[in-house]
């Protein structure tokens, strides 16, 4: 319990804090006033009980009346001020819950941990990252705001309602067992404490394993939706693969684990239920039971004995909040805990047990890239094949080979600085870096955009945006994808990797890294955008990993990588 309240506060810290966060705590404030007016309201109904049935036992038409007009009074207020908070709570949800995603996504973002946490690469790999962002930030802001609205708004009720009570319940209830007499003073009250006191105990006993059950359904919801996604992202491969049945039968897993956890689920609230719906049907009924004593002893009136009534029920009802709110509570919990890991795990994600993470780097003392004594290694702490010391200067074009499965990407992730795992020194020139993997990111909403990524497009003249497509071959292709972003997702394999190509023409930096960024070009056309790029950025370094020689980048070095690796530094001039 205290951890998951550490927790709780913790995330309610994260969305609260920052700049204006006064606005936030001021909203807060104004919603909780409302609730304690709801309090106030809630005390003069228990008042007009005792009013308004006096005056029917007395039959006294003109007071009825008054007190009815009382009571519609008291009903537009309570639906005034419940309008007024809700819209309240509503503006203070969206604004805690921007604050919320926004740390989210930084500390998410930051350092590549969206990178580190991948299954696979880390001991503590986060599930569903998108649904804890998009989602859990949401659910965790409009639940925290209601349950701690209501608990202080019922904790200060409490104290009203118990004077109220004690103040009505001066009778003493009499009575013997095995011939001893007993008296209790204020007997309702204790009864009150008690009814709720075993009733809490009982949900609890009844309905504890709910938290987990809804921290797993949240999981296997996302990860049924996930899958979804990446049939959608593959569609193309899919449909040419004919791989429909198993797509099926992945999706059919899936959801198999979604429907086996929500029958363990409802399993569990049937049986919390068990308990908790006849005790929510009686508890407007049950207060009056206790009251008759009272009452056929003699000790209050019928209008009395109502207010009675209504002060008991409204201690129950206010005691009980923890059974009402019991599966609020639990999914409060749920999302708290998939959120804080979220936070936790991002922060600094940790290595795998055994693995070496050693690689220092810094900044280069002169323009090139160094490289030395490095040692590469996979999460899971195998290690890879040292590579070869090498020094690359601005200009140079290297060609970096080897047998797949050597640690070519990986070396060049380890340049880019996501690659932790290994030991050894690398030397990053200032300037500027394009890193083009084999199946580039195309982000954005235009065609413009996904050229230009990652900077602005703004920044860019689109006529030369324009310019710089056509020359690749994407002329075709600009009124189609102008404005429209799925005309991107039908782009193929080679066309993709053309339009990643033009941000090399467009951003023009000093380091150009291409990662089997060619692969599903044709012979010709490789050579055509190389070619064009060797030509007009001849300052500009470029390490190219790819199964075939870059010709069209020759002269260029050989980095070879990998068993038998025999790097002299060759220099492999295109023959004519």
């Amino acid at each position: 319990m205290r951890r998951i309240l550490s927790q709780v506060f913790g995330l309610a810290w994260r969305a609260v804090s920052g700049p204006r966060a006064l606005v936030g705590i001021v909203v807060y404030a104004m919603a909780l006033g409302l609730q304690f007016f709801g309090v106030w309201i809630s005390v003069r109904f228990i008042a007009w009980n005792k009013d308004f049935y006096d005056a029917i036992e007395q039959r006294d038409l003109s007071t009825t009346v008054e007190q009815v007009w009382v009571f519609f009074g008291l009903v537009a207020l309570s639906a005034g001020s419940y309008l007024i908070g809700k819209w309240l709570r509503d503006k203070l949800a969206i604004h805690w819950r921007e604050r919320l995603t926004n740390k989210a996504l930084d500390v998410w973002m930051a350092n590549g941990a969206y990178w580190h946490l991948r299954p696979g690469a880390s001991p503590q790999s986060v599930d569903n990252p998108d649904q804890r962002v998009a989602e859990d930030c949401r659910n965790f802001v409009n639940k925290f705001i209601e349950q701690t609205l209501d608990l202080i708004g019922s904790s200060v009720a409490l104290i009203s309602y118990i004077a109220i009570l004690w103040s009505l319940s001066d009778y003493t209830l009499r009575f013997s067992i095995a011939g001893m007499d007993i008296a209790l003073p204020h007997y309702i009250m204790w009864a009150a404490f008690v009814h709720v006191a075993i009733s809490t105990f009982a949900t609890h006993m009844l309905g504890w394993p709910l938290k987990q059950l809804v921290f797993r359904q949240e999981r296997h919801e996302a990860d049924f939706r996930y899958s979804l996604i990446q049939i959608r992202d593959s569609a193309g491969e899919i449909a040419q693969s004919g791989g429909e049945s198993a797509e099926r039968r992945r999706l059919n897993d899936r959801f198999s684990a979604i429907r086996a956890n929500w029958n363990r689920l409802i399993g569990r609230e049937f049986i919390l239920g068990l308990f908790v719906r006849p005790y929510f049907q009686s508890i407007l009924r049950v207060p009056i039971l206790y009251a008759l004593p009272a009452y056929f002893g003699g000790n209050t009136s019928f209008g009395g004995l109502m207010q009675l009534s209504a002060a008991f029920g409204r201690v129950t009802q206010t005691l009980s909040w923890f059974i009402f709110e019991y599966r609020e509570l639990a999914e409060l919990a749920a999302v708290t805990e998939r959120l804080d890991n979220l936070f936790v795990s991002a922060g600094d994600p940790p290595p795998m047990p055994g693995t070496e993470r050693a690689i220092s780097r810094s900044q280069s003392p002169d323009a090139a890239l160094h490289v030395r004594s490095l040692h590469l290694s996979t999460p899971q702490g195998r290690s890879l094949l040292p590579v070869p010391d090498r020094s690359i200067m601005p200009g140079d074009r290297v060609w970096i080979s080897g047998a797949s499965g050597q640690g070519k990407s990986t070396l060049l992730a380890a340049i880019s600085g996501i690659w932790l795992y290994g030991r050894g020194e690398i030397q990053k020139p200032e300037g500027s870096f394009v890193y083009l993997p084999q199946k580039p990111h195309l982000n954005g909403h235009d065609i413009h955009e996904a050229a230009t990524y990652p900077r602005d497009p703004a920044d860019f003249d689109r006529d030369e945006i324009g310019r710089v497509l056509v020359r690749l071959g994407l002329g075709h292709r600009l009124d189609a994808a102008q404005d429209d972003p799925g005309a991107l997702e039908g782009l193929s394999a080679g066309e993709r990797q053309r339009l990643a190509l033009a941000r090399v023409q467009l951003l023009r930096p000093d380091w150009i890294v291409l990662d089997e960024a060619t692969s599903a070009l044709d012979t010709a056309a490789e050579e055509s955008i190389l070619g064009m790029i060797r030509r007009e950025l001849p300052g500009s370094a470029i390490l190219c990993v790819s199964h075939r020689a870059p010709e069209a980048l020759a002269p260029f070095q050989i980095w070879n990588i990998g068993e038998n690796h025999q790097d002299t530094g060759e220099l492999r001039v295109r023959a004519n």
